[in-house]
């Protein structure tokens, strides 16, 4: 390996031990790799502005404010209200409320620590009030927050799409069946948790009119992925057109119809979006600097010679891979991860016969699961702010679900058909 490659990675690792923002840090890891090789200053500038010109991108900030405007609206409300009507009443009911209201929520926000926080913050004191330890309620949320990156329409999903030049339409569409499957297993592993510490279902099962008036004062929420969805699928709009559409749904919906907006809202929502924005979009420039870099030192050659063995045998090399997301979930941000080892694993993942589609679904799954891992899990710090629970008891509780997220990374990986049904 060449010196300046030695010294990206090291930089790289020691910010990271330091908890340095992984932008940050991936920049610095360029900078220290052109100060000890042969590459002109110029190459950080140019990938920091060209990584960004991008028509697809530019459906990650719509989405990302989409979301901002139903969160601070009545939407995540009413999202949580139709869901204790469809579950309520099974053992472990609340739990089961939290994972169905971050799937319906996930369609709208496209973010795990979003989900996480909006939810979250609802149902964890909810749960706990009823009786639920502090551990369950927190873990649960925080597994739940994944289904954020899951459900499209999804950032990374977005990322993804732009870096392996696949149709992001097409990996909406392919998400749908996945994050469904995804919730049922993290219902199932609550149900369980749910029968171990003898919990009781807190309601009676919800009377069909009650059902409908619930579904009835959902609908604004409820449109928003049949809007998206229907005119990607439709070939009415592109996915950067359809976030520009949820973003004027969304302000019709709370500012006109439900009238929950006001302009103190307004500020905070264009305040949180930039943010939220600005961050992204530092984390894509500077990994895709970092991505490019390791190509121009034939990183991707180290990594076909080790993994080349495996081609032959799909089902071996999507094990090693799933591995390898998460080894990297644990102390890499997910966007990240998706640019620099999107481009490193495309070639292989093509030669054994994975179609790119449901490989990119498979690695938002193993990528989420990092979510959910210290020391760079968001969610877990998310969760912990809401409920104020240890990062260290959090971290224990939640190793059913991080278990029944991997299951579902390899049985997503093993069956293609879950993710290409729709296709």
């Amino acid at each position: 390996m060449e010196l300046p490659i030695v010294f990206a990675i090291a930089t790289l690792v020691i910010f990271l031990l330091l908890s340095v923002p992984i932008g940050v840090a991936l920049g610095a890891s360029v900078a220290a790799a052109i100060l000890t090789g042969d590459l002109p200053p110029e190459f950080l500038m140019q990938k920091l502005v060209l990584s960004l010109d991008s028509f697809p991108l530019l459906a990650v900030p719509f989405f990302i404010l989409s979301g901002e405007i139903m969160q601070k609206g009545r939407m995540a409300r009413d999202l949580l209200n139709f869901s204790k009507c469809l579950v309520g009443h099974i053992r472990g009911g609340l739990a089961h409320v939290s994972v169905l209201t971050c799937m319906f929520y996930g369609a709208l926000s496209g973010s795990a620590p979003a989900t996480v926080a909006a939810v979250g913050g609802i149902m964890i004191p909810a749960m706990e009030n009823e009786g639920y330890s502090k551990s369950f309620a927190s873990a649960v949320n925080t597994a739940s927050g994944c289904l954020g990156v899951i459900i499209p329409p999804s950032v990374p999903l977005i990322i993804y799409g732009t870096t392996s030049n696949t149709s992001v339409g097409d990996l909406f569409i392919a998400g749908i069946v996945p994050g469904v499957f995804v919730a049922v297993m993290l219902m199932l592993m609550s149900y369980f948790i749910a029968r171990r510490e003898h919990l009781k279902p807190e309601a009676a099962r919800a009377p069909l009119p009650k059902i409908l008036r619930a579904f009835w004062e959902a609908k604004y929420a409820l449109m928003v992925p049949v809007i998206v969805l229907g005119g990607i699928y439709g070939g009415i709009t592109t996915p950067t057109e359809a976030g520009a559409i949820a973003v004027a749904y969304a302000f019709i919906a709370e500012g006109l119809i439900v009238r929950t907006l006001t302009w103190a809202k307004v500020v905070d929502i264009l305040k949180s979006f930039t943010l939220t924005t600005v961050s992204i979009f530092i984390v894509i420039t500077t990994a895709t600097a970092f991505g490019q870099l390791l190509m121009i030192y034939n990183l991707p050659d180290l990594l076909v010679e080790h993994f080349s063995s495996l081609v032959g045998n799909k089902y071996l090399l999507l094990a090693a891979i799933m591995l390898l997301l998460l080894v990297m979930g644990t102390f890499m941000d997910a966007l990240a991860n998706i640019l620099i080892l999107t481009p490193l694993l495309q070639p292989l993942v093509t030669a054994a016969g994975v179609d790119m589609i449901q490989f990119g679904i498979v690695m938002i799954v193993g990528i989420s699961i990092g979510f959910c891992t210290p020391p760079v899990g968001v969610n877990l710090f998310v969760a912990c702010g809401i409920s104020g629970i240890s990062i260290e008891k959090l971290s224990y509780a939640i190793l059913p679900y991080v278990g029944a997220l991997i299951a579902s990374m390899a049985v997503l990986a093993f069956v293609p058909w879950l993710s290409l049904c729709l296709m």
